[in-house]
C-alpha cells in the first residue's frame, strides 16, 4: 500500500469514528483497524494522535464545503436562489443517518481548550464557509453585503447547532425562510418589501 492510499484510508477511518463518537472516545488502534493499515504506517503518516486530528479535520472540511458549493451550483438557478440552496442542502444533511452536528464545534467543544491546532482548523473552516456565504452574497443587490453574510453565517450555525441538540431536521428550513427574509430585506429599498 502506497503512503498516500494510507493517509486516505486513516482519514476516512478517523472521520468516521471521530464524528460517530467524538475524538477522545476512539483511540488509534481503533483507526489502525478501521483502516486496514499497519500500526507502523500510521505512525509514519500521523506521527501522533493530535495530528491526526487536525488532518482529519482538514480533510472533513474540504469535503463539507465541496459538497455544499456542488449542491448550491446544482440548484441555485439565480443568484438570488443560492442562499435558500444552501438550507436545502443543511436540511438534507441534518436527515442523514449519524448526523452528529458541526464536526469542528464537537472537535473544539473537546479538545480546543489544549489543542491550538484543532481550535485553529474550527477558526478556519467557519472563516471559510463564512467566505463561501460572502462570495454568495456578493453576487446580490443587497444595501450591505458584509452584513448580510454575517447574518446568513450565524444562522447556518444556528441551524446546526439547533438541529443537532432537538433532532429536528426542519430546523434548515426554518433557517430557509429566515435566510429569505434577510436577502429580501437587504436588497435596495427591501425594509418596505419585508
Amino acid at each position: 500500500m502506497h503512503q498516500e492510499e494510507a493517509r486516505v484510508r486513516l482519514l476516512d477511518a478517523a472521520e468516521e469514528l471521530f464524528y460517530a463518537r467524538g475524538i477522545q472516545a476512539v483511540g488509534m488502534d481503533e483507526i489502525r483497524a478501521a483502516s486496514g493499515v499497519s500500526l507502523k504506517r500510521l505512525y509514519q503518516s500521523f506521527p501522533s494522535k493530535h495530528e491526526l486530528v487536525e488532518s482529519y479535520l482538514r480533510h472533513r472540511d474540504e469535503r463539507w464545503r465541496a459538497a455544499l458549493a456542488g449542491h448550491v451550483r446544482e440548484h441555485a438557478a439565480t443568484p438570488e436562489d443560492a442562499p435558500a440552496a444552501v438550507f436545502d442542502w443543511l436540511h438534507t444533511w441534518f436527515t442523514t443517518p449519524g448526523f452528529r452536528g458541526c464536526a469542528f464545534l464537537n472537535a473544539f467543544g473537546e479538545l480546543g481548550a489544549v489543542s491550538e491546532g484543532v481550535a485553529r482548523a474550527a477558526r478556519e473552516h467557519k472563516d471559510a464557509v463564512h467566505a463561501y456565504v460572502a462570495g454568495l452574497v456578493r453576487e446580490l443587490p443587497a444595501d450591505d453585503p458584509a452584513a448580510l453574510a454575517q447574518q446568513l453565517a450565524l444562522l447556518i450555525d444556528g441551524a446546526i447547532t439547533t438541529a443537532t441538540i432537538s433532532g429536528d431536521a426542519d430546523t434548515a428550513l426554518r433557517a430557509r425562510d429566515a435566510a429569505v427574509t434577510l436577502v429580501r430585506a437587504a436588497a435596495p429599498g427591501g425594509t418596505e418589501n419585508a
